[in-house]
């Protein structure tokens, strides 16, 4: 587990855009079951989230059509909820950072670590924007 008010900075850069953090297995469930379209931003300390992945999180939910429920769980922090969380992404493996969408508890997206690194902000929005448009 990392420090966490290390990791503090990176959870409100989140949660500052209205993303809800999931801290148990129990909310994770809870979460993804709703109806409608579910982000799941799988955040964490690395590099690429803070250049690439928290970024186009922000570019792309200031886009017209967007998720209607927006969470986040934190790799090396609440390993049980991210865990849980990524039982939803399969058949991908599990990476940091990670973002699924799901609709009607069916995942639709995942764009996994190796989507994100070597990729500015614009273009990791576009692929959340363009799967916005066809699913939300």
């Amino acid at each position: 587990m990392y420090d966490p008010e290390l990791v503090q900075p990176m959870r409100d850069e989140v949660t500052a855009l209205g993303v809800k953090e999931l801290r148990t297995p129990q909310e994770v469930e809870a979460a993804v079951k709703l109806p409608g379209t579910t982000l799941v931003f799988v955040n964490s300390v690395c590099g690429c989230a803070a250049g690439g992945a928290r970024p186009a999180l922000r570019l792309s939910l200031l886009h017209g059509k967007k998720p209607q429920n927006l969470y986040t769980v934190f790799a090396g922090m609440e390993t049980a909820a991210v865990a849980k969380a990524r039982e939803y992404f399969a058949p991908y493996r599990p990476s940091s950072p990670q973002i699924g969408i799901l609709k009607d508890g069916k995942l639709v997206k995942v764009i996994q670590r190796q989507d994100i690194e070597g990729r500015d902000p614009g273009s990791i929005a576009r692929m959340l924007t363009e799967t916005f448009d066809a699913v939300c």
